[in-house]
């Protein structure tokens, strides 16, 4: 029997383009479907070859920040990971095409990480 449980984002995206054909939004309940059910009742994903699309779910608040933050969003169809692309300056007369990068709040995460080793290592170090 499945159970009734909170429902992070899922996506549905092409193989080849990364690029987004379906998605379902967090839910506070809900029962976790599988890709089969979902090509039967999304109408966004009839007439696609179910082996050429993937199903990416995200834990309930995963990359929630990124999301509220971001333009827009797509999958790297090398690395199956998602990108981000963030609003530009808002002064920038020509804005450009959407730079995709790694979700930001990893990379916070990264960074943290380093200037920790750092702070360690500098003040391990004996100084003379």
């Amino acid at each position: 029997m499945r159970k009734v449980e909170p429902l992070g984002r899922r996506f549905f995206w092409v193989k080849k383009t990364g690029n987004i054909v379906a998605q379902r939004q967090e839910m506070a309940e809900g029962i976790e479907s599988t890709k089969e059910e979902d090509f039967e009742v999304y109408i966004e994903l009839k007439g696609y070859d179910p082996d050429a699309i993937e199903m990416t779910t995200f834990a309930p608040g995963q990359y929630a920040e990124d999301f509220r933050q971001a333009k827009s969003w797509r999958f790297d169809p090398e690395t199956g990971q998602i990108v981000f692309s963030y609003y530009s300056d808002p002064n920038d007369p020509a804005p450009e095409q959407p730079k995709y990068q790694r979700p930001l709040t990893e990379q916070i995460e990264e960074l943290k990480q380093a200037v920790a080793e750092l702070t360690m290592l500098m003040t391990a170090t004996p100084t003379t």
